[in-house]
This record gives C-alpha cells, sequence and structure tokens, in this order.
C-alpha cells in the first residue's frame, strides 16, 4: 500500500501563494512520474503540472509561470508552489504518483485524498 498526504491549502486572496506538499509512504520501492491535479465545482479533474524521477516537468498552460513543481526525491515528496493564484484557481488538488513496490515491479497510479485551495477576496 502507498499513501499520500496532501497538505498547505486554505484560503487566500487573488494574488496572493500557497505551497502545496505531498509525500508519499508505504510500500515503495521507486517512483517515477509525480504530479498534481485539481477539480474545480462542476468540472472535470485536470492535469496542473507533472515532474519526473529525473526532473522534467510538465505544466498545464493555464499555470505557466505561476505555478512551479518540484520534488524532493529523498523524501517521496512533491511540492506545488503556486504564485499569483486567481479565483479560478479554486478547487481541490490531488497528488498523484506511479510507484512500484519492488525492483522490476509494475508502477501503479496512487491518489492523495485532497486538498482544498480557496482563492477570494
Amino acid at each position: 500500500q502507498v499513501q499520500l498526504v496532501e497538505s498547505g491549502g486554505g484560503l487566500v486572496q487573488p494574488g496572493g501563494s500557497l505551497r502545496l506538499s505531498c509525500a508519499a509512504s508505504g510500500s515503495i520501492f521507486s517512483i517515477n512520474a509525480m504530479g498534481w491535479y485539481r477539480r474545480a465545482p462542476g468540472k472535470e479533474r485536470e492535469l496542473v503540472a507533472s515532474i519526473t524521477s529525473g526532473g522534467s516537468t510538465n505544466y498545464a498552460d493555464f499555470v505557466k509561470g505561476r505555478f512551479t513543481i518540484s520534488r524532493d526525491n529523498a523524501k517521496n515528496t512533491v511540492y506545488l508552489q503556486m504564485n499569483t493564484l486567481k479565483p479560478e484557481d479554486t478547487a481541490v488538488y490531488y497528488c498523484n504518483c506511479n510507484a512500484n513496490s519492488r525492483n522490476w515491479g509494475a508502477y501503479f497510479s496512487h491518489w492523495g485524498q485532497g486538498t482544498q485551495v480557496t482563492v477570494s477576496s
């Protein structure tokens, strides 16, 4: 079993910043990709940003230049620095990782429980 625990969500004013963290634990041998998704009320879940174990990143167009994803491989932790937040960034943010539990084992996708981010004045 792999557990993902997110933290750092909350209420922030437009233009403000938040930093999300997500730590993976449990039966983990290695993690390749880690990422953040979000689901706004009435909308489908969408990719926000992802990062490979080598540090290559991918961002949704709507966050480019405002959000930065990073990870600490030694701690199995991924971060999302969110700057210049807008009301439309309001959503539940979910952490995701692809992990295996043994060498040469298959990778499976795992999800956190989600953390609420609300951008409002």
